[in-house]
């Protein structure tokens, strides 16, 4: 199988997103072209998982998972590059999941304000849509990616032979993101193989980034069905996971528009269809109070003028403000069982 190679323009941080069959062996050559002379290297995979570098190292362990995505961990990253001595003049390196990438990519933000970075994503998730677009943060006890910074990689390295190992739970998290690219403009990836689903997520992400870095506009559709998503995160401990939050929010967001008059029976029911389609979850999981639910969305960032969702129109996706509480409790009871 050939590599894809996808940019990302974004002038003097625009980088290549490489997707493929052992593209993780270029890494040397990324950390060449950067003319680093030495890196870390946070993994939270084996350490044969990451190729040598051609630099002197530093292998740092790193663990998956919404617990440790905490300014503390990326506070210990920092001091271990200072020990190790790295400078702006080197670069960082992460091999992992979501959770990884976003706190790899906050302490590579922050330490020395700003040092390369290079994302070895090892999920479906994280290389469908975590990885790449350089928004990087991690979680506070009062809501999830309160706190971060824009942070553009280098190099995206997506090797799809780490795929193979991945648990049956992890596919369905990295295509909960993929099921949502249906209704942002990617249309039906359903039949093509996982690869090109990958590309085609990769490309869609890409495009939007490159009209909208820094989140001002365009940017928002990225966040369909992540306002309730994130809120079923928070409201189960991180139980249920992101992908499985966005699957089940891109459901909800289909009810609201149509609840709400923006689209039609049938497009409403395209929502559910799409998501069934990855058998992925379709309903909150029993027990979650909407009043819970509801206090937790008023914290997502776009939540700037009252409950605010990105929802399906006749102009396309959009972020709409102010949506009435009543209609969204209304909703959220159409989507419990």
């Amino acid at each position: 199988m050939t590599h894809r190679r996808i940019e990302v323009a974004l002038g003097e941080r625009s980088y290549a997103v490489r997707i493929g069959p052992g593209v993780r062996h270029t890494l040397p050559e990324v950390v060449a072209e950067l003319g680093a002379r030495r890196v870390a290297v946070v993994s939270a995979r084996p350490a044969d998982w990451v190729p040598d570098p051609g630099v002197p190292s530093l292998m740092l362990a790193a663990r998956d998972g919404e617990e440790d995505k905490t300014l503390a961990t990326v506070e210990e990253l920092c001091r271990r590059f200072a020990e190790f001595g790295l400078t702006r003049s080197d670069a960082v390196v992460s091999c992992g999941g979501g959770t990884t990438t976003d706190s790899v990519g906050l302490a590579a933000a922050l330490y020395h304000r700003g040092v390369p970075v290079i994302h070895l994503p090892t999920s479906l998730l994280a290389q469908v849509d975590a990885s790449v677009g350089g928004k990087t943060a991690v979680n506070l006890p009062e809501g999830k990616n309160l706190v971060g910074a824009y942070w553009q990689p280098k190099a995206v390295l997506c090797d799809t032979d780490y795929l193979e190992t991945l648990p049956e739970r992890e596919w369905i998290n990295g295509y909960g993101e993929i099921a949502r690219c249906h209704f942002i403009g990617a249309g039906d990836l359903r039949s093509l193989p996982l690869h090109e689903q990958i590309a085609a997520s990769v490309a869609l992400k890409a495009s939007v980034v490159t009209a909208d870095e820094r989140d001002t506009g365009r940017r928002h559709i990225l966040n369909y069905g992540h306002t309730l998503g994130h809120a079923l995160e928070r409201a189960t401990d991180y139980a249920l996971r992101h992908g499985e939050g966005v699957a089940i929010g891109t459901v909800f967001a289909g009810r609201l528009a149509g609840a709400l008059g923006r689209i039609g029976a049938a497009r409403v029911a395209e929502h559910l269809d799409v998501v069934r389609g990855y058998s992925l979850p379709t309903e909150i999981p029993a027990g979650l109070a909407p009043d819970r639910l509801i206090a937790l969305m008023r914290l997502d960032k776009k939540a700037t003028s009252g409950l605010s969702f990105v929802l399906d129109g006749a102009r396309g996706p959009e972020l709409v403000h102010d949506v009435p509480e009543a209609t969204v409790a209304e909703t959220l009871a159409s989507v419990t069982p």
